[in-house]
Formats: C-alpha cells, structure tokens, sequence
C-alpha cells in the first residue's frame, strides 16, 4: 500500500507526459495495489475514489511536492482514500448481496416486468413516495395499470 502511494506521488512529481499524468498515476495505483494482494480480483476501485475526492487529492499532492519533502501528510490522505474505496466496495457489495437474497426468497412469485422494475427500484434505494401516479410515468403505463400492479404486489404480500 505504501508503495502504491508513493510510485503514484512520485510519478506525478516527474510528470513525464504532456497530459494524462495522473490518470495513469491512479492506474499505477490500482496496479501496484493489485500486485501486493497477490490475487486476479479486486473490488475495489482506488482510482475511482480518488477522482471522487478530486479537490483534496490535488491539495495534498500540491502540498507534498512543495513543501520540506515530508510525504506523511499524502500517504496519510492515500491511506484513507484506500479505506474509502474498499468501504464503497463492501457498500455495493453488500447491497447486491441484499437484493439477491431478496430475488430467491421470491423466486417462487411471479411479477410483470413493471413491478419488477420498480422493486429493483426500491431496492436500489429509491428516495421519496411512490404513488401510482410516479408507478405509472417510470414504466409507461396508465394509472390504472399502476394501480393494478401494486395491488397485485399487496396481495403477493410484498
């Protein structure tokens, strides 16, 4: 992990190309922390989460190439980043985990492609109140179709 952060300070230090620097810094990254874990599989995307966190990934590299040559302050910030990125990854991870074991407890009930767009919705984390009214503009179909399919939905004991 150390040195992951470091290669990648150092390659946007020397900035060898005109442009795409630190796209292929966070790629070298990505390489070198995939290398340390010995393994084809990742879940994670430290490249993502520092593009992510842009404004204080250019701040502390900033202050790590101007300052005394005291690259704790970075690889501090590198270090937390990698936190972030492998939290985000459990995060995703978790929630797909969630919906497919919500999938085959149901597997037995049947659902129109409408009601299974809009639990896959839900379980996605749809934000706010779903009415028939929003039921019928997501899926394109009249009022009453909505209505029809979360009453379905209720008597399926969704």
């Amino acid at each position: 992990m150390l040195k992951s952060a470091i290669a990648h300070l150092w390659f946007v230090t020397i900035h060898p190309f005109a442009d795409s620097n630190g796209r292929i810094g966070r790629a070298l990254s990505d390489m070198l922390l995939a290398k340390s874990e010995n393994t084809g599989k990742r879940f994670y995307s430290m490249s993502y989460q520092m593009q992510k966190d842009r404004k204080n990934y250019y701040l502390k590299l900033e202050k790590s190439q101007k300052g005394n040559l005291d690259i704790t302050e970075w690889i501090i910030w590198f270090l937390d980043c990698l936190k972030k990125a492998i939290k985000a990854s459990e995060d995703t991870l978790s929630s797909t985990l969630y919906k497919a074991k919500f999938w085959k407890e149901y597997e037995g009930i049947t659902v129109n492609t409408r009601q299974k767009k809009i639990l896959n919705m839900l379980l996605d984390g749809f934000y706010g109140k779903l009415t028939s009214s929003k039921w019928a503009t997501i899926c394109s179909c009249s009022q009453d179709t909505a209505s029809r399919d979360i009453n379905d939905l209720i008597k399926k004991e969704f």
